[in-house]
């Protein structure tokens, strides 16, 4: 681990390869686990408000388990999350075939909204843990990732690179541009 900034950055974002590999996992992070994606407080401000234009986007279970939880949800943990179909799927997820892609982004794509997506999901796999003082930044290893760990093995593209446009889209490019000076003393 390392401080930057305000963060405290787990090394393993710079050691491990990571590359998504839809074709072979078919979007299962976001259909399976016990709970939605993390939101800030100001996604959920964005998810109520963006909601009806997202709408169209999605499938009708999952605009059932919106209108009758909300747009987020407390979890069990106390933190806000997307909401869930059945404690499953998230519901803002729509299909292509059998692969799991998200509805928000698919409006964002067409230019419907201008947010992407939760933060939380456009940084996977690294999860972001907000203390008082600073943020921990850390690798989170799940078992379904295991192609998207090979692809970026053979690729030979670590996680930080990977998910760089969220990282600068979290922390700022200033943030990620010293990222990348640790990680280059790190590697000598």
């Amino acid at each position: 681990m390392f401080q930057l900034h305000k963060t405290i950055v787990s090394e393993e974002i710079l050691e491990n390869d990571f590359v998504c590999n839809l074709a072979a996992c078919q979007g299962t992070c976001c259909v399976d686990g016990d709970a939605g994606a993390p939101l800030t407080q100001e996604e959920t401000e964005i998810l109520t408000r963006i909601y009806p234009k997202v709408k169209p986007f999605l499938r009708p279970e999952g605009i059932q388990a919106i209108e009758e939880q909300g747009a987020f949800v407390i979890g069990e943990d106390g933190e806000f999350e997307t909401t869930l179909i059945d404690g499953k799927d998230c519901a803002y997820v729509i299909f292509d075939g059998k692969t799991a892609l998200c509805g928000i982004e698919q409006a964002y794509n067409e230019g419907l909204v201008d947010w992407k997506k939760p933060v939380s999901c456009h940084l996977y796999p690294i999860r972001v843990k907000e203390y008082t003082d600073f943020a921990a930044v850390n690798y989170h290893k799940w078992h379904i990732c295991s192609d998207a760990c090979s692809l970026g093995k053979e690729l030979q593209v670590p996680i930080y690179k990977f998910v760089k446009e969220a990282l600068v889209r979290k922390f700022g490019q200033q943030w990620y541009d010293e990222l990348e000076k640790v990680a280059a003393e790190l590697k000598k």
